[in-house]
């Protein structure tokens, strides 16, 4: 127990020291290299995932090919992916950002895809003879009612990427990695675990955020039902 305590304070101390808040090194400039890296690849996994989970979702054809995705991605190792990607691509960012994306893309496309061919066949049809459009049918009715399932893969692959760009220091990339990576070598465990205190931090603030998407975006009868997990 005081062994517990005494890390806490060390973190406390390391968290609260103004050196660490300034420079190319401190927590801010980490912090903003870790959601560059994580943003970018959100955003680019999104526009994926969302666009094809919408359209198998809507037509039914490819669903063979979204559950090869699942299955693959639960076998897909996160650091050896990443390794495997700089080593064939080189030290750069391209490849660790295509790591992240890779491992983003399969929750969001499930869930969408989930999410859009679960809708009740009778309410498409009513929207159909009420004269909607293909489109409009997508738009208007099937992707609100699975707004549920597409901020869950959203949320999962966000939580996802924060959490894997950490490894991005490995191959000598910055983020808040940096800060685990660099303790390991030199044997400062206070730097490691303040570092991953602060991964930690922003996984939660993440979580939290999407949490308060989904109430303000969400209709309250559907999110009633909405996966909690």
């Amino acid at each position: 127990m005081n062994d517990f305590l005494n890390q806490i304070r060390l973190v406390a101390d390391w968290l609260t020291s103004p050196a660490q808040w300034h420079g190319d090194e401190g927590i801010p400039a980490r912090l903003l290299e870790h959601l560059t890296y994580s943003g970018l690849s959100l955003l680019c996994a999104a526009l994926i995932g969302l666009s094809a989970g919408l359209l198998v979702g809507h037509t039914g054809r490819g669903a063979f090919a979204v559950a090869s995705v699942a299955n693959l991605a639960r076998a897909i190792p996160t650091f050896g992916l990443v390794v495997l990607v700089v080593t064939l691509a080189g030290l750069s960012t391209a490849p660790v950002l295509l790591a992240l994306v890779a491992l983003a893309v399969p929750p969001i496309l499930i869930n969408t895809f989930e999410g859009v061919r679960g809708v009740d066949p009778a309410t498409r049809d009513a929207a159909r003879g009420v004269g909607m459009t293909e489109w409009e049918v997508l738009a208007r009715v099937e992707v609100p009612m699975a707004l549920p399932l597409i901020l869950l893969g959203l949320r999962v692959a966000a939580i996802q990427v924060v959490a894997t760009a950490t490894v991005a220091a490995y191959p000598g990339l910055g983020g808040l990695g940096r800060f685990i990576v660099d303790g390991l070598a030199r044997n400062d465990y206070e730097l490691v675990i303040g570092g991953s205190a602060v991964v930690v931090a922003l996984a939660l603030v993440v979580q939290a955020a999407f949490t308060a998407l989904g109430r303000a975006v969400v209709s309250p009868g559907l999110r009633v039902s909405a996966p909690k997990s």
